[in-house]
């Protein structure tokens, strides 16, 4: 059986190391789901970017996931909501949304064929059965109060256990997207390089050692899984690295019977809970299954963990054909929220994601670039490393400014329109076809324009100008015909046709 994971059977390009110029804008440290999509953005924002990875890119935990894209945290919402206040909770939320909207948005941009797909989550009652799980109802009920979609079902996908069915998640291959994205960064005035470890960081002038150079800079991004001390004073470091508490996770990839299983999502609500995706690729149906969680270093008989990991998925899906294995890590917090923020002046920092690692690594970046420009960015005091009073986040709201706000509200909008037949001639709107979001037009003589939706300059969903027949940007106000043209800047590319 092959310990190795089912992602990094892949094959990608290579960045081998070479001569580094003497300066860069921002040097990002790690070239995983954080770093990547740090880098990609501060690129698109005209910052000349080093992505320095100390193996390959993606070979940390991003290529150990089980790879699920949700919204849905490890500590369930209605907890999020007793710590925390409603406020923060629906902004934790719709920091996961916002996540998987980015990475769709930089797929379909970077033509990155990654498999993203829509597909719904659910949150299930114990596989291994036992009592029914109380609060349920209660968790759909709150969730449908803070604005998402939610429904509470008796009869789940899985053993036919109750759950909560959560609309609109997702998944793809997150080995093929970080190939993308790190094929879209080196160039440019930017560059990628593997196998170049930093041994250590300066702080005056800040400037990091790398394959013995010296490599300045204006700004440092640390995404590491575990960040490193940086240029943060050892005290300070240590007393950080006692708020982490790092779990290792065990999982088992199967090829299923053919119509076993739809493509999903789902977790359990046991302690440590089992999660299950649930994918088709060229071969047919394929599950990666996980759980049996334990602190690290914990655990006399691993194999046991994998035993236990294997028996479920045999009791979960009966015919599953087993062809590897494999264990990743998690990191927890004091708190059940991620630290991502600055950790020293210039110095910007992101751990702590437990079972959501891609979409909160995808946050992350996207929090390491308004950090960069000096952005205003509305999860900056939720998520802070210096974070004390949990109470106190709930008025955090009041703070959002119009880029980071209008790249959430539009990406969770619901369209009035929600399907062609809806649209009358002259009319335009973003809906969601076959899983995909979709700008569509329909002209004067009923034919239809599709285009991607996502603005060409920082990836914003673009809306539709009923009075002026013409997509425009929120974020930075780009403005496109009804056929896509720029008519507007800064954008300087056109809206991609899409095939009828």
């Amino acid at each position: 059986m092959s310990m190795k994971s089912y992602w990094q059977e892949s094959d990608r390009q290579a960045f081998p190391p070479r001569e580094l110029p003497h300066h860069f804008d921002v040097i990002v440290i790690g070239g995983g789901i954080t770093g990547l999509t740090a880098a990609h953005l501060l690129k698109s924002s005209g910052r000349k970017v080093a992505v320095l990875e100390k193996d390959r890119i993606g070979g940390g935990e991003t290529g150990r996931t089980s790879s699920h894209l949700t919204h849905v945290t490890d500590v369930r919402l209605a907890d999020l909501i007793k710590r925390f206040g409603e406020d923060a909770a629906r902004l934790v939320w719709s920091g996961g949304e916002t996540a998987i909207d980015l990475i769709e948005s930089q797929a379909e941009r970077l033509d990155i064929e990654c498999g993203f797909q829509r597909v719904p989550n659910f949150l299930s009652a114990k596989f291994r059965g036992g009592d029914e799980p109380d609060g349920l109802e209660e968790e759909a009920a709150a969730a449908r109060r803070l604005g998402f979609a939610a429904r509470y079902i008796a009869a789940g996908p899985v053993l036919s256990r109750p759950a909560v069915a959560y609309s609109d998640q997702a998944i793809f291959h997150p080995l093929r997207y970080l190939d993308g994205l790190a094929r879209a960064i080196d160039g440019d005035g930017s560059i990628v390089v593997e196998h170049s470890e930093v041994v250590d960081v300066i702080d005056d002038p800040l400037a990091v050692i790398v394959n013995g150079e010296t490599v300045e800079c204006d700004y440092l991004v640390i995404a590491t899984h575990v960040p490193l001390m940086g240029k943060t004073g050892i005290v300070r470091a240590t007393l950080f690295q006692t708020k982490l508490y790092p779990y290792s996770s065990y999982l088992a990839g199967a090829r299923l019977p053919a119509g076993a299983m739809t493509p999903l999502l789902c977790s359990d609500t046991d302690d440590p809970y089992y999660y299950l995706r649930v994918h088709e690729d060229d071969e047919g149906l394929y599950a990666i299954f996980g759980g049996a969680d334990h602190k690290t270093g914990q655990a006399d008989d691993t194999a046991r963990c994998f035993a236990d990991v294997e028996r479920t998925l045999d009791r979960v899906i009966p015919g599953a054909k087993l062809d590897r294995h494999w264990s990743g890590q998690v990191i927890e917090t004091s708190d059940g929220l991620p630290f991502i923020g600055e950790t020293d002046e210039r110095q910007f920092a992101a751990t702590g994601y437990a079972g959501n690692g891609l979409t909160f690594g995808t946050l992350a970046g996207l929090m390491a670039h308004d950090a960069v420009l000096g952005v205003a960015n509305p999860w900056r005091d939720v998520f802070a490393p210096t974070r004390k009073d949990a109470r106190a986040l709930g008025t955090i709201i009041a703070e959002n400014v119009d880029y980071p706000y209008h790249f959430i509200a539009d990406r969770l909008r619901r369209s009035r329109i929600t399907s062609v037949d809806g649209l009358e001639a002259g009319d335009g709107a973003v809906m969601s076809l076959d899983g995909k979001r979709v700008a569509v037009h329909r002209k004067k003589d009923g034919s239809l324009v599709r285009l991607n939706p996502s603005c060409t300059h920082m990836g914003c969903l673009v809306r539709w100008n009923r009075s002026e027949a013409t997509w425009d940007c929120p974020c930075h106000g780009s403005r496109f015909s009804a056929e896509g043209e720029v008519t507007g800047g800064p954008a300087e590319e056109g809206l991609k046709r899409l095939d009828s």
